[in-house]
């Protein structure tokens, strides 16, 4: 359940024997027994979203469609990237679903028989890529985005040359985005003949189920929800394009390697081979972790992770038996992902994670705590140097602050100021309150306010006492690198830097690196991240790959969108692969690489 002050958006799974009393509570008069109407009744948009067939026990208790019950507050119901909300009142026609199933049908024929001058309408998918990739109406056009706040960008490039009272019609799955989109149709770009589906294609389905079931529906595919059933299927249609052979599907997923998680459309056949993973390297992790669903760490109090760690757990093989006795992460790295997750969900795989997380504090606790970062993301390396760093200034009872000049020391470059701005909130929590439960607390109020971009060139903050931390924001992290490394200035050497930028240019920031003493000292570390580019380094080591041997597809807007993705994914897979074949060959370095998370090279300068 999501409360703002826009609104209330509530999922949740009833049992069908009390149904009916739910629905008598939310929506009838309260002389009539509806307890909660004068709260919902006048407030509530096309009624309650009900799905037209019941999930059947068994399936149900395989896999509920949800666990627990949470109450989140939040700013936005949708986060929508506007500083100023728009009128949601004011957002064009709600078309009834058997009205909009008509459009659709008139459309279909005059297209079909090719009616010369037929008003046909502009048919918008608000939903995101992964979900219009699994089904969509007929005649629709994706947006193509991956996060809803792209989406305004998308729909003033599409309708910039279209006259405004064009007849244009937009959906999603429960009629939330659209009325968002309508609103800014009508208000921004003056649009005069906007309508939105009533209810979305959730009210659709179950409309033609119970009103018109001999119709043939003119959504095809799978209707992607956001519960642990990820879909619903509509018609036997498949939209999808299986992301590790290429096959038609119907399926989502996600990536069983936890420290993935990669959503992805993936068939029966590559679900099962790759054990339910995107890649090798993915399947190599769950297999040898042997193929046991990770055990509950949603509570990372100290408490919790003692009793778990003196039970008699069972353990299967060693990968798990090493996690279950490594120190737990503090609480304030667990927010971090969490707010990751929610504020730049198509950058969540990106974290480091515990364990990666902790072999980069134990490496910089080991050093004088003089650490340069390219690529701060959101902070949670950042977070894991910096601890480092104070270690390491506590170890020679260091009294006053490092910086720029000297001592333990924290650089970090990034060029996206929306990830900097939710990296600096991080790292002023650990600052203030340190890594426990307090700081996860203020880190976490993260998510119930507006998205703030970094604003201006660099911030600092202090870590007990000892660790200094600065914020660079750069327009060009690797000619910033390459400007230190030749100038005169005041910055004393580091004994790391972290690189987690640009992979088609690794190469140039190990020159810079490796070619300057007065930037990384003599033995210092380079740590490179990435290096195993998901698992498909190994195909780019065996087979090679060249762009000019593939053709573009001819088919859907969607094939050739995620013939794009993994063409790109290939492509920096070979870079990656050049980049390793390169600097394990460097006489300057030398190179350790470890399969961790998403592989990491330990790169030693001579």
């Amino acid at each position: 359940v999501y409360v703002a002050n826009e609104g209330v958006n509530a999922q949740m799974s009833v049992p069908t024997n009390v149904m009916s009393r739910f629905l008598q509570c939310c929506t009838m008069k309260p002389e009539e027994g509806g307890e909660l109407s004068h709260v919902l009744g006048t407030y509530m948009e096309n009624g309650i979203n009900i799905d037209p067939v019941p999930v059947d026990m068994g399936e149900f208790q395989a896999k509920p469609a949800f666990k627990n019950l949470h109450i989140r507050v939040r700013s936005q119901i949708v986060a929508d990237g506007f500083a100023t909300p728009l009128d949601w009142q004011s957002a064009g026609y709600d078309m009834p679903p058997l009205e909009w199933h008509q459009k659709l049908k008139e459309a279909r024929e005059a297209q079909e028989e090719g009616v010369e001058n037929a008003p046909l309408p502009i048919v918008l998918d608000c939903r995101n890529d992964y979900e219009t990739q699994v089904g969509k109406f007929e005649l629709a056009e994706p947006l193509d985005t991956e996060n809803f706040r792209d989406s305004w960008d998308v729909l003033k490039d599409r309708l910039k040359d279209v006259p405004k009272d064009s007849p244009v019609m937009t959906y999603c799955t429960g009629g939330i985005r659209c009325v968002k989109v309508n609103a800014y149709l009508t208000q921004e770009m003056g649009m005069t003949n906007v309508s939105r589906l009533a209810g979305g294609i959730i009210s659709y389905d179950r409309t033609l189920f119970e009103q018109a079931p001999a119709e043939e529906s003119m959504f095809k595919g799978v209707n992607y929800v956001f519960d642990s059933r990820m879909g619903r299927r509509i018609t036997d249609d498949q939209l999808g394009t299986c992301f590790t052979c290429g096959a038609k599907t119907h399926l989502v997923t996600n990536c069983k390697n936890d420290n993935c998680n990669k959503r992805m459309v993936q068939c029966e056949n590559c679900s099962d081979s790759f054990h339910g993973t995107c890649s090798e390297g993915c399947k190599v992790r769950v297999v040898n972790a042997g193929m046991v669903p990770n055990r509950e760490r949603e509570t990372t109090n100290d408490a919790v992770d003692e009793t778990r760690q003196e039970s008699n757990e069972v353990y299967t093989n060693v990968d798990d038996y090493s996690s279950g006795y490594s120190t737990s992460s503090p609480a304030l790295f667990r927010q971090i992902e969490l707010n990751t997750a929610a504020l730049l969900p198509s950058g969540a795989h990106m974290v480091s994670g515990p364990t990666q997380g902790a072999l980069l504090k134990m490496l910089a606790s080991q050093t004088s705590g003089r650490i340069l970062e390219i690529g701060s993301f959101t902070g949670y390396a950042t977070a894991c140097f910096l601890e480092g760093a104070a270690i390491a200034g506590e170890l020679v009872d260091r009294k006053d602050v490092g910086g720029r000049e000297g001592g333990p020391f924290v650089l970090s470059l990034e060029r996206d100021r929306r990830a900097l701005g939710i990296a600096s909130v991080h790292i002023k929590a650990m600052s203030e309150f340190g890594l426990g439960e307090d700081s996860a607390e203020e880190a976490s109020k993260l998510a119930d306010g507006p998205i703030v971009d970094f604003e201006g060139d660099s911030v600092s903050f202090t870590y007990k006492g000892i660790a200094g931390c600065e914020f660079l924001r750069v327009n060009d992290a690797l000619a910033t690198v390459e400007e230190m490394a030749s100038s005169q200035s005041q910055l004393a050497p580091f004994d790391i830097a972290f690189v987690d930028a640009d992979k088609t240019r690794l190469m140039d920031y190990v020159d810079a690196l490796a070619g300057s003493d007065s930037l990384l000292k003599k033995g210092g570390l380079i740590i490179v991240d990435n290096v195993l580019w998901k698992g498909l380094v190994i195909d780019a080591n065996n087979n090679g790959y060249e762009s000019s041997d593939e053709t573009t597809p001819t088919g859907s807007h969607e094939e050739k969108a995620l013939w794009k993705k993994n063409r790109r994914a290939r492509k920096l897979a070979m870079k990656m692969h050049q980049f390793n074949s390169a600097v394990v060959k460097d006489e300057r370095v030398e190179v350790v690489m470890m399969p961790i998370r998403d592989g990491l090279s330990l790169i030693r300068k001579r």
